[in-house]
């Protein structure tokens, strides 16, 4: 038996695009279409001059391994509440019917105010479980969350400008947005499990976008425009940033949203920091928003809230009993 393979490709099949200009209004216009160009290819970019500092990832990380490495009772306290915060064991994600259940853990929290309380009109957010027997880990955790999400803005004031569109355009509504953050622990992974196991299997994105932070070990892989599978490496310093399907289907699949996945074959424990950006509950996502009334439109006007609620739903055992 053996593990999923992927091919090893030139370091500019996924560009990698500094975003300081952007980020300190110095050239927002050339980062902008950098990011356009690179959302209708593959789909995939590595960003630097994020400005997350490193004391920031560093402490999320480490809160995170002492969470994933506590017992099965101590993380069950905070077990996954069926509106998705808290912590979702082994096995219960799947990305495809016929997979076979992905060997992650995360623990997934989203926004709160500054007294600690979170929005409960959707389905998809509720209070954050967080744990007692980890004290610090709430304080880390919404650092991480805030430095990330100020991130997410950047990027999506460039991919408006990109498309020659208000520069708030995808911000408008986005006060007490569905975004959600995650701490993805991959256990080591042995090559008798076979090609068909994964990490997290292969899957897009539900929502806007996803920024990711990677480790150093490396395992995600990145279906390329031929259907072949290849190696996305982490690159010190970096965040990788993907398009999802509301950003996809918003374009009417100008930007695209990829298929990835994740194999393990390290020997060693991998941990990803996940942002997934999302407006709030109630915001329309209509193509014609995007490029004009006439515009003829493949898919009609849904909301974020709805899409995703039904995204989850297909996705995740839980939200099943």
């Amino acid at each position: 038996m053996a593990y999923a393979q992927a091919k090893k490709v030139d370091a500019d099949i996924i560009p990698v695009i500094d975003i300081t200009p952007l980020r300190d209004g110095s050239d927002p216009k050339s980062v902008a279409d950098a990011l356009h160009s690179a959302s209708k290819g593959l789909g995939f970019i590595y960003i630097k001059g994020h400005g997350i500092a490193e004391e920031t990832i560093e402490a999320a990380r480490s809160s995170a391994y002492e969470f994933f490495h506590s017992s099965q009772e101590e993380k069950a306290s905070v077990t996954v509440s069926n509106r998705h915060r808290g912590w979702l064991g082994q096995g219960g994600a799947k990305m495809q019917n016929d997979a076979k259940a992905d060997l992650k853990e995360s623990f997934i929290w989203g926004y709160q105010n500054k007294a600690g309380d979170t929005p409960q009109d959707h389905s998809l957010r509720g209070p954050n479980q967080w744990p007692e027997f980890l004290p610090t880990m709430q304080e880390q955790a919404m650092d991480y969350f805030h430095q990330v999400h100020e991130v997410a803005h950047h990027l999506m004031r460039g991919f408006a400008l990109g498309l020659e569109l208000e520069e708030n355009f995808f911000l408008k509504t986005s006060s007490k947005p569905l975004s959600r953050a995650s701490y993805v622990y991959y256990p080591q992974q042995s090559e008798d499990m076979g090609e068909t196991q994964f990490g997290v299997g292969p899957h897009t994105d539900f929502g806007v976008l996803t920024v990711l932070c990677q480790d150093n070990v490396g395992g995600l892989q990145v279906e390329d425009i031929n259907g072949e599978w290849i190696e996305a490496p982490p690159i010190e310093g970096t965040l990788i940033v993907n398009v999802a399907d509301l950003l996809a289907r918003w374009t009417q699949g100008e930007y695209k949203s990829t298929p990835h996945r994740v194999v393990n074959s390290s020997g060693r424990e991998r941990l990803s920091l996940v942002l997934a950006f999302d407006p709030d509950p109630d915001t329309v996502i209509d193509v014609r928003d995007v490029f004009g009334a006439d515009f003829d439109a493949n898919e009609p006007p849904i909301t974020c809230g709805e899409y995703l609620e039904w995204r989850f739903d297909k996705a995740f055992s839980y939200r099943k009993d």
